[in-house]
């Protein structure tokens, strides 16, 4: 049990990395300032700030986020939001001083601050490089100057953010995510769920080169009444070629029969009879067959009832073929996904066969742990195709519900009023609570129900 949550543990860890990165690194290509990323919820374990950035480890686990300036979209900045800014500009001048080798020697945030302001002046540009190892802004240029002489930052602060100059104003809105245009704006909420959906290939490329366990086209069982029995297929048989194409994995095999529609399959196998091997020609006509897919969708296909007998080999790909094939592998998974999302709302799939939360994922994740690396990484890059397409959902709370605001802010010229945007966003929590509600009772149901 605790292989399997570690497992899990990890596996959403770098997930969730890789999701925040996505909304971290658009959001500084484009000006924004981050004040936070996060891996795990409060309270908060450890962290450090580097730059003008937190980086923090919570004790919650399993999620993660990124805390830009700024909140509400094409709302004016509040003084709140002008005193957090503030303070970080403080806090950027202290770390600054103390990257260059010319820290303060105050005690706190109060005496820091006043310290440099002493030293530092909005005309003395040599001395400022000399201190902070560049010139001074000018929102820091107006701290320092306010500073300058004052007993207690808060006030100063305060005073700032009730009656802010124009230039902190407009310092605060060339780095706030709200007072972005709203491309850049759609840009950094996109690049979340595309980073998981580019990761997907990238991983498995490297799985691909690593090397991956694949079934070798060798029968183990036929299923009585089904096709290969009735054509005298039987254990042991190797399948060498089917209709004249070489088969090397049992995938290659069960690809190429599902992929006749029915027509009738010439199998060239080989058999072991006395020690010696024999080639020969075998002809099976495919049935029908409904069965569910691992998404939880109903899907017709065609069979003609055999199992392999679990023979291995380690596959390992060149650079460019393993790319080839991640890509193509992770095309077909998106394909899978969206169509079992799709027969979830139709309402042809039942919800408690297709949804899964996370005890079923830690147990899930264990497994594959067990099986090897190449497994538990093939598991992590399905999980990261489901983050990504999962998160581009118009539900309120997700990265697809900022991006249905998004849309009705450039059809209407201005963003969605904000009654209405906390109402959708109560009503997406709500809903998101449930589920997660839902999903924890139905995984304690396959548990007790075994």
């Amino acid at each position: 049990m605790i292989h399997s949550i570690l497992s899990a543990a990890l596996v959403f860890a770098v997930l969730v990395v890789v999701h925040e990165a996505g909304h971290f690194a658009m959001a500084k290509k484009v000006g924004v300032r981050v004040l936070r990323f996060s891996i795990g919820y409060p309270p908060k374990l450890f962290g450090f700030r580097r730059g003008e950035t937190d980086y923090s480890i919570g004790a919650t686990p399993f999620g993660g986020y990124v805390r830009m300036l700024g909140d509400e979209v094409g709302e004016k900045p509040t003084p709140e939001e002008i005193a957090l800014y503030l303070h970080e500009v403080g806090l950027d001048l202290i770390g600054a001083a103390r990257e260059h080798g010319a820290a303060p020697t105050g005690a706190g945030f109060d005496d820091n601050l006043h310290a440099l302001a002493e030293r530092l002046s909005e005309s003395a540009a040599g001395v400022a490089h000399s201190v902070i190892g560049r010139e001074l802004k000018p929102d820091e240029a107006l701290l320092l100057n306010e500073a300058r002489g004052q007993a207690k930052v808060d006030d100063i602060i305060k005073s700032l953010s009730e009656h802010p100059p124009t230039l902190l104003v407009e310092a605060y809105c060339k780095r706030a995510f709200p007072t972005q245009s709203l491309g850049k704006r759609v840009l950094i909420v996109l690049a979340g769920p595309l980073a998981n959906i580019v990761f997907a290939p990238l991983l498995l490329t490297f799985v691909f080169m690593y090397g991956v366990p694949q079934l070798l086209p060798v029968v183990g069982k036929t299923t009585k009444d089904l096709p290969a029995a009735k054509a005298g297929l039987q254990a042991g048989d190797r399948i060498l070629a089917v209709n004249g194409q070489p088969m090397e994995t049992w995938a290659d095999f069960s690809k190429t029969v599902k992929a006749g529609d029915g027509s009738p399959i010439k199998l060239e196998i080989d058999r072991q009879q006395k020690g010696a091997s024999a080639h020969s020609m075998i002809v099976i006509k495919p049935t029908r067959l409904d069965q569910k897919t691992i998404y939880g969708t109903n899907a017709t296909t065609w069979v003609i009832g055999v199992q392999p007998r679990g023979d291995e080999i380690t596959k390992r790909y060149g650079p460019f073929g393993a790319a080839k094939e991640a890509g193509q592998t992770s095309v077909e998974m998106s394909v899978q996904l969206v169509v079992g999302i799709g027969s979830l709302f139709a309402g042809n799939t039942p919800v408690r066969e297709a949804l899964g939360g996370p005890i079923m994922i830690a147990q899930m994740a264990g497994q594959e742990a067990h099986r090897g690396l190449a497994n538990l990484a093939m598991f992590t890059v399905m999980l990261s195709l489901e983050l990504g397409i999962i998160n581009l959902l118009p539900v309120p709370l997700l990265d697809g519900g900022h991006l249905l605001f998004f849309i009705f802010e450039g059809v209407k010229g201005k963003p969605l009023e904000l009654r209405y945007r906390e109402a959708m966003l109560q009503v997406g929590l709500f809903l998101l609570v449930a589920l997660m509600a839902f999903v924890i009772f139905n995984d304690i149901s396959r548990i007790v129900q075994g």
